[in-house]
């Protein structure tokens, strides 16, 4: 079974954990054609985390999705391909009964671009409910490995995000992911943005460890991982 299938046969037993319409519009560009520009995409949270974008079938440029099987016997959702000029994914599921009947679920990866309004949007859209402030702070933060100190500042950036943990950016003074400490790689212990949104624009040149990889101090007190 398809992760695509075993998705969408969850969503039509059990409902999405919530489902909201939203007056934004919202564009999907793929292989150089915008394959839908409307004001009546929903919300869709797959899970409790953040939502997905789900677009109305009628705001889907003809054309360009083709249905494929049904998901069950009923023919409740069609998994389904998206013909470009060059190229196509059937990363696509089209819903025609159920709460979701009538949307259209475009894996996110799968399209070119997203847009909201004028804006490009990354990996997922924003959850409506949560919100980011970025705050700067002296406090002193140690990152370690194995009990050697990587890296160490007063000069950084915390973000706070609703019901997520905080995460504290460092200045970059780091080029790679990977560190070495007493002859071991410990891999992907770093991230930063080249290119945050917006309301995240103060991070810019700021790295940020993974809590859940290294010993994060601040001030001296040891954080949860």
């Amino acid at each position: 079974m398809s992760s695509l299938t075993k998705l969408a046969q969850t969503l039509l037993a059990n409902g999405p954990h919530k489902l909201e319409i939203t007056s934004r519009r919202v564009r999907g560009l793929y292989d150089s054609i915008y394959v839908f520009d409307t004001t009546e995409a929903r919300f869709v949270w797959e899970h409790p985390y953040y939502p997905q974008f789900y677009v109305p079938n009628s705001a889907v440029k003809h054309g360009v999705l083709a249905k494929n099987e049904s998901v069950d016997k009923e023919e409740s959702a069609f998994l389904a391909t998206l013909k470009g000029k060059n190229k196509s994914t059937d990363r696509v599921i089209s819903f025609e009964k159920g709460p979701l009947a009538g949307l259209v679920r475009f894996e996110f990866a799968a399209l070119d671009d997203w847009f909201e309004e004028d804006m490009p949007i990354y990996v997922h859209p924003k959850d409506p409910y949560k919100r980011i402030d970025i705050l700067p702070s002296s406090r002193t933060v140690t990152a370690k490995v194995d009990g050697v100190t990587i890296a160490e500042s007063s000069n950084n950036m915390f973000l706070y995000e609703t019901s997520l943990r905080t995460r504290q950016y460092l200045p970059k003074t780091a080029k790679d992911y990977n560190v070495v400490v007493n002859g071991k790689e410990y891999k992907d212990l770093i991230w930063w943005y080249k290119t945050p949104t917006a309301e995240s624009a103060p991070i810019v040149g700021h790295m940020c460890f993974y809590n859940e990889k290294c010993d994060i101090y601040i001030d001296g007190v040891k954080e949860e991982k």
